[in-house]
């Protein structure tokens, strides 16, 4: 149980991950099968059929839809998001990557939003869920970021600390 206390965080990043894999798996199925009904309402916005339809539902230059790159990413997240489980939470380069990688699916997302708004004036329901779930993941990956000080961050921590103390700070040396 310490090892899930220890790494809140990267649990909140797994359940994500894993919701966001029941979207993209979802999507992809209504891709591939015409039996399963597409649960989303067709007015003047929202438009799932005409959304995941279109020509920008596919992999560029393939017939792949693009929901699979996106399961994918959604599995990058939760491998990460375990390593940080059972590794050690507070490793720089797990951080770095993650921050890395939510950020590359943000882009991705902000793109996929600008078809959606400007290109197809129609939003997919399915795809917005996903496009919030990424970017709730980019931002616990960002707060989590590590902050490196440099010398003269710690020279002000340490004025400002003495100050606080009620110390007078130490006369620069000449």
């Amino acid at each position: 149980m310490n090892l899930f206390r220890r790494s809140g965080s990267q649990l909140a990043l797994l359940v994500l991950a894993l919701a966001g894999m029941a979207d993209a798996i979802y999507l992809t199925l209504v891709h591939y099968n015409d039996q399963i009904s597409l649960a989303c309402p067709q007015n003047a916005v929202f438009n799932c059929a005409h959304v995941i339809t279109s020509t920008y539902s596919y992999v560029p230059g393939t017939s792949l839809p693009i929901s699979l790159p996106g399961l994918a990413w959604c599995l990058v997240v939760a491998a990460l998001a375990l390593a940080g489980i059972f590794l050690d939470d507070e490793q720089g380069w797990l951080r770095i990557t993650q921050f890395a990688w939510t950020l590359l699916g943000l882009l991705t997302a902000l793109y996929l939003v600008y078809v959606e708004i400007v290109l197809l004036h129609n939003i997919c329901i399915w795809c917005t869920v996903l496009h919030a779930l990424i970017l709730v993941m980019f931002l616990l990956t960002l707060v989590r970021l590590p902050i490196r000080r440099t010398r003269e961050d710690e020279q002000w921590a340490d004025e400002d600390r003495d100050e606080v103390v009620g110390e007078m700070p130490a006369e620069p040396k000449q």
